[in-house]
């Protein structure tokens, strides 16, 4: 922070489990919660690394560990390879729909499903509806739930954060019968688009684990950047 602004407390957490990576332990810096939040703030903060659940705003901090990269897609220079392209012309016939970061009974719905088939008894799949808003809204964040619909019928839902300088990919959850449209690699695609159809420079897609297929999927988006030792490099194709 500069000028005039106090700088936040950060602390860390205790030690605790990876959630990615089994047999690690994993610790975590995070923003004290309590420490006013706008799209400036939230914004350098991402700049520097850090991610939001909720109103946290969070960046691993590992003994021994730095498998966690963040990573980022420079809108204005990506260009998708044949299998994004295929998966785009299939799911051509979707409309996108923003609407507002609140509780839907329709989306909640949907996400229960995705969670129950992709993620179960990860913990993410409790039926509160209190939770699942709390996770991926926060009370200072411009969040937008854009639907994906293929005649009205309601395939998934990009959460997305915009900032100052790009857009934050939160969370996607979509129809799990319906894996062969590929449609979490359609958000990602459809998110990089609008971000250069409106003048950002970014998309921020959280962090990348070599180690962790489901976290792995993210470096066939090219080119790609990643922050490590206090700064943004592209990372090389290998």
């Amino acid at each position: 922070m500069t000028g005039h602004q106090r700088s936040p407390d950060v602390f860390l957490s205790m030690p605790h489990p990876c959630s990615y990576l089994p047999g690690k332990t994993a610790a975590t810096l995070f923003i004290d919660p309590r420490f006013p939040l706008d799209r400036d703030r939230y914004g350098t903060f991402t700049r520097l690394g850090f991610r939001r659940s909720g109103d946290l705003i969070y960046r691993p901090h590992c003994p021994a560990c730095v498998a966690c990269v963040p990573v980022r897609i420079p809108v204005d220079r990506f260009t998708p390879n044949r299998g994004q392209r295929r998966i785009w012309k299939r799911n051509r016939n979707i409309e996108i729909l923003p609407r507002p970061g609140v509780f839907v009974a329709e989306h909640f719905d949907l996400y229960l499903r995705y969670q129950a088939a992709r993620h179960p008894g990860g913990g993410m799949d409790d039926p509160d509806p209190q939770k699942y808003i709390n996770f991926l809204t926060g009370r200072r964040v411009e969040t937008v739930f854009y639907e994906m619909r293929e005649a009205g019928r309601l395939l998934g839902v990009a959460v997305v954060d915009r900032l100052d300088d790009g857009l934050s990919a939160v969370y996607t959850f979509y129809e799990p019968g319906e894996t062969a449209r590929g449609l979490g690699t359609f958000a990602i695609l459809w998110e990089a688009q609008y971000a250069f159809s409106i003048g950002l420079r970014w998309l921020y897609l959280g962090y990348w684990i070599g180690e962790s297929r489901k976290m792995a999927y993210k470096t066939k988006f090219r080119p790609l950047e990643a922050y490590r030792n206090g700064q943004w490099a592209e990372i090389e194709p290998g």
